[in-house]
């Protein structure tokens, strides 16, 4: 049954997908209807083909412009920073945001050979002057590679008379300290907020 053994293998491959998933779902996959097998290969078919990077933020669309670039109802001097296309639809979510995006695609990390070019820093300084952004929100992960990106793109717009920010980090809520790891304790510290009502 090489057939099946390959489609594991290559299941396999997806994120958070072990060998033990990979196997369930090709069995499942067999025993269901064949239009859902046959709809599904179609759409992973013409993925690739249909989806393209958006000129302006590199989100990924399904036209030169995304939905969000191409709404004139959001606030044009306003842009989040975040490291994959996936974290802008975590951000709409919260329908906190009403500004402009940048994709990234990932971050700085010299050794694996990602630097400013690839992740499209020049378009993103280019794009900052054009559209005369005033604030720019950096949402990179609280990692090693996403704080030195966030720091490396910090840097180079420190002469560009903007509001730079990063989004907070520490101790999620509903969350005990008890459990909390202590560089999650020691981020809510300094990402701690004046409480706004009380008098002296």
């Amino acid at each position: 049954m090489q057939r099946i053994e390959q489609l594991i293998v290559q299941l396999s491959r997806l994120p958070g997908i072990g060998k033990k998933s990979a196997s369930r779902i090709s069995y499942w996959l067999l025993e269901t209807d064949r239009e859902f097998v046959s709809n599904l290969s179609a759409q992973l078919g013409e993925l690739r083909q249909n989806i393209v990077r958006c000129r302006e933020c590199r989100n990924y669309a399904e036209t030169e412009l995304c939905s969000i670039c191409d709404s004139f109802q959001r606030e044009r001097d306003l842009m989040c920073i975040v490291e994959h296309p996936r974290d802008i639809a975590t951000i709409e979510s919260t329908g906190e945001f009403r500004g402009f995006y940048y994709v990234l695609h990932g971050v700085l990390s010299p050794l694996d050979g990602v630097g400013p070019e690839e992740l499209g820093l020049a378009k993103l300084y280019d794009r900052i002057k054009k559209q005369d952004i005033k604030e720019v929100i950096i949402a990179t992960n609280p990692t090693l590679e996403g704080d030195t990106t966030a720091l490396y793109i910090t840097k180079q717009l420190a002469d560009e008379g903007l509001r730079v920010s990063r989004i907070a980090t520490g101790i999620p809520v509903g969350g005990d300290m008890e459990y909390a790891d202590r560089l999650s304790v020691a981020r809510a510290l300094k990402g701690r907020q004046v409480i706004e009502g009380l008098t002296s």
